[in-house]
């Protein structure tokens, strides 16, 4: 357990590092910069374009070379003490990330509740009633609603909810009441792939060998589902929750600018637009460095859900294969 959770650690450190350079360099290879969209200096107060390389974004003092510009930033990235935004002087990427990451993170988990509560009762009902109009009608529904864009329930749900009824507010984060159009739009976008994935577990859990010798003992029906169906149901459904949250977490981007919500999704899409470099840089780190713990979390929280599994080093499972490769050649040959 401890080798394999090092393991994860160091190809996590790598992974980090791969997404650090990769999106540096593409930083560097889009065309203008912070000042030229403005029209206008960004000011001094920046430490000038030591933040991110060459292309330069901030003005005051000699463009640095572009590596030793990564160098520094990912410096204070490690001591999470990163360069001020060229958008938001007054700020530094981290304070930005501070304040801004809680909100989008409320949204996220919400979201996800709400995703949960309608998707598995959702999944069990359709597996139950497998070819019946429960089964047919709520994943024709789920089709239809995969093949369309998240932004979209968002601006239905203002026009009837904030524009016609007059109930809920277009936008902005000022109380529970701004949080329910974007969390519903948000959850409602991933309840589709969750149901659909949790039919699709329980019919094979009920097609398994102790499901239909349980039956075959006697059990009632209630009994089946509780005892073997739900809870072996439960581990391809956390493969799915876990990284769904983290799209969640990553994926208020159009939501927020959308609705003007002070979420790390809005500071990073106006990033976008103004190019500022440091904003877009810090942003992807960090959350790169959120979907990867999620995964790590969703792959740890196996062996509490399924005592069978063991976690084995890429050596020792290398060696586990070539042992029962020995033993099956063995058992051919005593045969």
């Amino acid at each position: 357990m401890i080798r394999y959770l090092l393991g994860r650690l160091v190809r996590l450190v790598l992974s980090l590092f791969a997404v650090s350079i990769i999106t540096f360099v593409l930083l560097q290879l889009v065309p203008g910069s912070y000042s030229d969209l403005q029209g206008a200096d960004v000011g001094s107060g920046l430490g000038g374009s030591s933040v991110v390389g060459g292309s330069g974004g901030g003005a005051g003092g000699e463009e640095q070379p572009a590596w030793l510009s990564y160098v520094q930033f990912m410096k204070g990235a490690i001591t999470w003490d990163m360069p001020a935004s060229y958008k938001y002087p007054q700020l530094t990427v981290n304070e930005i990330i501070e304040q801004a990451f809680p909100v989008s993170f409320t949204i996220a988990f919400l979201a996800m509740i709400v995703s949960v509560c309608i998707a598995i009762p959702t999944g069990l009902i359709a597996a139950a009633r497998q070819n019946k109009f429960l089964d047919y009608g709520p994943m024709f529904l789920f089709t239809v609603i995969t093949a369309l864009p998240g932004y979209l329930f968002a601006l239905v749900l203002i026009l009837v909810f904030a524009s016609w009824l007059r109930l809920l507010p277009t936008g902005g984060w000022n109380g529970p009441q701004y949080a329910i159009i974007p969390v519903l739009a948000l959850g409602l976008e991933h309840v589709a792939r969750m149901a659909r994935f949790v039919r699709t577990s329980v019919l094979e859990s009920l097609r398994e060998e102790y499901v239909v010798a349980a039956r075959a003992k006697g059990a009632t029906p209630a009994t089946v589902w509780v005892r073997h169906v739900l809870r072996n149901s439960l581990i391809p459904v956390v493969t799915v929750a876990g990284p769904m949250f983290a799209a969640m977490a990553t994926g208020t981007v159009f939501i927020e600018a959308l609705m003007g919500i002070p979420g790390l999704g809005m500071f990073f899409s106006v990033a976008a637009r103004t190019r500022d470099l440091p904003l877009m840089m810090g942003a992807t780190l960090f959350f790169a460095v959120l979907l990867m713990l999620v995964n790590l979390l969703v792959d740890l929280s196996y062996r509490l859900l399924d005592p069978r599994i063991r976690y084995q080093t890429p050596r020792t499972s290398v060696r586990s294969r070539r042992l029962a490769r020995a033993q099956l050649e063995a058992v051919n040959q005593n045969g």
